[in-house]
């Protein structure tokens, strides 16, 4: 079965975790779109927060009822997909750019779920981590970072300048200390395991619940 069809699968089970009483964040990417299609198939009442304006876009086109995260200080429920999943639970995210706001809103809810096709589920983790960067001190940021890359697409919604990590991962947890310690980085597409507290992962025909930022 191919991968677009293991993530339906996947957005099929999330969209299930949606109530119409809800205040759901909803992350950015190829699997959320699948969810975004789903919920609109339910005709969801939930009231929703978008992560990007291609997913606020894309839900609003669907009749989804998406409005703006500055009064809410919490969310029931935070859905977002994956660019790699570890067997230690860590996450990379932020393959289209919308890291920062994606790790807000999943800090911001009461739960988070991943989800994923199987693709996803690596060993460990490998390069590339997304980042964005400050624009102030970008030239010297890049030059602490060392082995980063400016993608060469626009800023972010909120003007910070979108660029990849390379180089190995090695240990996620230091690594991530690390780039938290860096002034110029707004943050990171590393994403540690207790921020998760279910992750849905199509295989195949079937689906597979992970809780607690276990192992997939």
């Amino acid at each position: 079965m191919g991968t677009d069809a293991e993530k339906l699968l996947a957005a099929r089970a999330a969209a299930k975790l949606v109530d119409d009483q809800m205040r759901v964040g909803l992350g950015t990417g190829t699997t959320v779109a699948f969810l975004l299609t789903e919920l609109a198939r339910r005709s969801s009442a939930a009231r929703f927060v978008a992560t990007s304006p291609r997913t606020e876009q894309a839900a609003r086109d669907l009749g989804l009822a998406v409005e703006e995260f500055d009064s809410w200080d919490r969310l029931d429920l935070a859905i977002d997909g994956a660019d790699q999943v570890s067997a230690s639970g860590w996450l990379i995210k932020g393959g289209g750019g919308a890291h920062t706001r994606e790790k807000i809103v999943a800090n911001a809810a009461n739960r988070f779920v991943v989800i994923v096709d199987s693709s996803k589920q690596v060993t460990t983790l490998h390069p590339p981590v997304p980042l964005e960067l400050l624009m102030f001190g970008l030239a010297a940021t890049l030059a602490e970072l060392g082995t980063a890359k400016l993608r060469g697409v626009s800023v972010s919604p909120d003007g910070g300048v979108i660029a990849d990590l390379f180089g190995e991962v090695g240990d996620p947890a230091a690594l991530a200390q690390r780039l938290d310690a860096q002034p110029g980085v707004l943050a990171h597409g590393l994403f540690a395991p207790d921020l998760v507290d279910e992750m849905i992962v199509g295989v195949g025909t079937t689906v597979r619940h992970v809780t607690a930022g276990g192992p997939p």
